[in-house]
């Protein structure tokens, strides 16, 4: 436990979970309410040693290194997300599955999952404040603000690198439900066109396919089920890990998202509206992974909301 920042010099000396951690990494997690610069000056000017030894921002912490951290100001006040907001006490509702390594919950559509750009808090904020005890609470991944379903939180530096290391080997299966445009043809198993990112001067993040720059990418997808020619219920699973992946391979291929404000069909979204949907129709149904502490491969599946269920019963009653 880190006493009196501000007043005087702190030794830690760094466990397992933390072992490959980069330093500057690791005191912006658990510095709360230390400014990003006031961490890189310290480290700049040495007044933080490893070991007796002066070290980089890069440098790769060791179980059992022994850390020097300086006096060093903190701000008074931190971001506190009342455990009382209806939103945030909600949350405990979502969680799908919790033990003492990992947490999977139910992500709502509309809530980001971090905050910034505006955002007081986000998704992991305000677990951290549900489960104050867990210091170590990180995402594993990511869901876009308006997509709904399975998030995948840590709670062990240990843990996430060993669920990062399945992201990366590919090892880490996710399965989205999307509500597209027209009739999607079932030959279409495989969508491969190369993705780049695009940041508009207002700050907004704009994908497109780029032949020549973007960058390889590839999601698979199968039918669920038909509405006649209006929609077609997809199963989209992504192989890379691309912003706004499946939102822009839909797009591409003729047959964008329900309720997509950014790479949507206006006709669509109001046929779609009049079906009762009122959110973007993209949902994290199930995720499969390797559990790091059991070692036995577990999935876990979120029902979807009422606004889908209640869309689906509509066009399926229509149809």
């Amino acid at each position: 436990m880190l006493e009196n920042l501000a007043t005087q010099v702190n030794f830690i000396t760094i466990d397992e979970d933390h072992h490959g951690q980069r330093i500057d990494n690791y005191f912006i997690t658990k510095l709360k309410g230390v400014p990003k610069s006031a961490i890189y000056r310290i480290l700049r000017k040495g007044e933080v040693r490893v070991n007796k030894k002066r070290v980089k921002p890069v440098y790769k912490l060791q179980a059992g290194d022994v850390v020097r951290i300086p006096p060093i100001k903190v701000a008074e006040r931190e971001e506190f997300v009342p455990k009382n907001l209806d939103k945030v006490a909600k949350l405990e509702e979502c969680i799908l599955f919790e033990d003492k390594y990992v947490i999977v919950i139910n992500k709502p559509s509309g809530m980001a999952v971090h905050g910034g750009s505006g955002l007081s808090y986000g998704l992991i904020e305000a677990l951290r404040s549900l489960r104050p005890d867990e210091r170590n609470l990180e995402l594993v991944h990511r869901l876009d603000r308006d997509t709904s379903g399975c998030l995948l939180v840590s709670k062990r530096r240990s843990v996430l690198r060993h669920l990062h290391e399945q992201l990366r080997d590919k090892t880490m299966d996710k399965n989205y439900w999307a509500l597209v445009d027209g009739s999607w043809a079932s030959k279409i198993k495989n969508v491969t066109e190369p993705l780049r990112k695009n940041t508009l001067q207002s700050g907004e993040r704009v994908v497109r396919v780029d032949p020549e720059q973007g960058k390889p990418s590839h999601t698979r997808f199968r039918v669920l089920e038909r509405f006649n020619e209006l929609a077609t219920l997809v199963q989209a699973s992504p192989v890379t890990g691309r912003t706004h992946q499946i939102r822009v391979h839909t797009q591409c291929k003729g047959h964008p998202i329900a309720c997509d404000d950014k790479y949507g069909v206006a006709e669509f979204d109001v046929e779609m509206r009049k079906a009762g949907l009122k959110r973007l129709f993209l949902h994290a149904h199930d995720l499969t992974f390797i559990h790091p502490k059991l070692e036995e491969k577990m999935t876990v599946t979120a029902p979807l909301d009422q606004n889908l269920t209640l869309t689906l019963n509509n066009l399926r009653r229509d149809k």
